[in-house]
């Protein structure tokens, strides 16, 4: 099914595939668009004086209008780089024509308006971003989609005036992967960002650990014991097939992929202690990477795949060090607490979130990877298995602070924490897709 922008502008387009075997949408979009030549950023979101955008989100009128509404209200919202006015405060009607001086009064920057009409099968929606300072539409599109893809749809339109209004790319469209355990037995999900949306994806044993999306999101890979054997496994959307690329005695915990390469990174017992492997995808070769007498494990590649961030306990205790990828020149970077573990790079690789044992319960943290700027982001309950949004801004994390494990969003300085995996169910190993 595809989804096609019918104004007449430069064309692009949306295409929605499903996967029969995992019963399962990747949404690659196809689009017209309009905006004007000399667009202009509206808000430097890198800047350390941000001042949040106000903007007002009507409901749009027509069938559905106010569900896509809400959602993309929903998703600029959580950003914290836009702030949502309070519809009771409009004046101007939905179905009025933009007066800037009705949006001015109120405080609004900016305003999104729209209009749905549809068939038994289809929407059509209208969507218009207008400026209230300069009194002009900024951008306009006209978008059609199945009745059955309003979230779709939305996270779309949410994507794009955030990206009309901050020249960067948002996280709506992004999926996010983990493991639900329930009556004894793991199932790997992926959901929308939000949560909404969750599918079991068919593949389920007793023990699922670490999803790792692969660097185009086509491919996760993941950990799973299977008849007493632990082993490596790589789920391919696009085939709908499930193998297995490593497996050998002891316990062998993915890591992720070495960016650039056909590579993973992974620990392994293998040998005895457990100690971290590079194995290529294609069988060419496995590498041992540390060989200390201490425990390595939770190995993580920058995004430039220089560098390897790990756990070692080398020193006595679980802590973060960095090496090169070839394993040489290891630096341990955290120096507070006597447990710290599960690290993850930032994509620009100037943070790196972990888990660390504070007050008798596990809380979220980033460091530079020198080992300065500590910062605790949670504080409530038992907070693991931490990971970045493609873009940087958010982290996805699992914590108990509600009586069971549950995945959680939060933006990257700690704000806006919320749940979003389902309740009645044990939910853990949350990674944020690349796209």
């Amino acid at each position: 099914m595809k989804i096609m922008l019918v104004a007449p502008f430069r064309r692009q387009s949306i295409t929605f595939s499903p996967f029969p075997f995992f019963c399962f949408q990747l949404l690659i979009f196809h689009f017209l668009f309009l905006s004007p030549a000399d667009a202009k950023i509206y808000i430097d979101i890198s800047s350390p004086a941000l001042r949040k955008l106000p903007i007002a989100v009507t409901e749009f009128s027509g069938p559905s209008g106010k569900e896509l509404s809400s959602i993309i209200r929903d998703d600029l919202d959580f950003t914290g780089v836009l702030s949502c006015l309070d519809r009771n405060a409009f004046i101007e009607p939905s179905s009025q024509p933009f007066n800037p001086k009705n949006w001015s009064v109120i405080g609004a920057d900016a305003v999104v308006k729209g209009s749905v009409v549809s068939d038994a099968r289809n929407l059509v929606v209208t969507v218009s971003l207008y400026d209230v300072t300069e009194g002009k539409e900024m951008l306009r599109k006209e978008y059609q989609t199945e009745t059955s893809l309003v979230r779709p749809l939305a996270h779309t339109i949410a994507n794009d005036v955030y990206r009309q209004i901050t020249g960067e790319n948002g996280i709506f469209r992004t999926r996010i992967a983990y493991v639900i355990r329930k009556d004894g037995e793991d199932s790997l999900y992926v959901t929308d960002w939000d949560g909404h949306r969750p599918v079991g994806l068919g593949i389920k044993a007793s023990v699922l650990l670490s999803p790792r999306w692969s660097k185009d999101g086509t491919m996760l890979i993941y950990s799973s014991e299977r008849n007493r054997q632990w082993g490596i496994y790589l789920l391919d959307f696009r085939k709908g097939v499930e193998t297995k690329v490593f497996a050998s005695k002891g316990t062998n915990i993915v890591g992720d992929f070495l960016p650039g390469t056909e590579e993973i990174i992974f620990s392994s017992s293998m040998n005895g202690t457990q100690d971290l492997y590079a194995y290529g995808l294609k069988g060419t070769g496995l590498s041992r990477l540390t060989s200390s007498r201490g425990i390595e494990v939770s190995p993580s590649p920058s995004p430039d795949g220089r560098l390897i961030a790990f756990v070692s306990d080398r020193d006595g205790t679980p802590q973060i060090f960095v090496m090169n990828k070839t394993g040489n020149t290891p630096q341990r970077i955290t120096y507070q607490g006597s447990y710290n573990t599960s690290p993850s790079w930032s994509p620009k690789a100037d943070r790196i979130v972990f888990c660390g044992r504070q007050g008798g319960k596990n809380q979220i943290f980033t460091i530079r990877p020198d080992g300065s700027g500590m910062t605790q982001l949670t504080d409530r309950g038992s907070n693991e298995d931490p990971s970045f949004s493609p873009d940087g801004r958010y982290i996805v994390f699992s914590s108990e602070r509600d009586g069971e494990k549950a995945v959680y969003i939060m933006r990257a300085n700690g704000e806006a924490q919320k749940r979003i995996s389902p309740r009645g169910v044990t939910a853990f190993g949350p990674r944020w897709s690349p796209n």
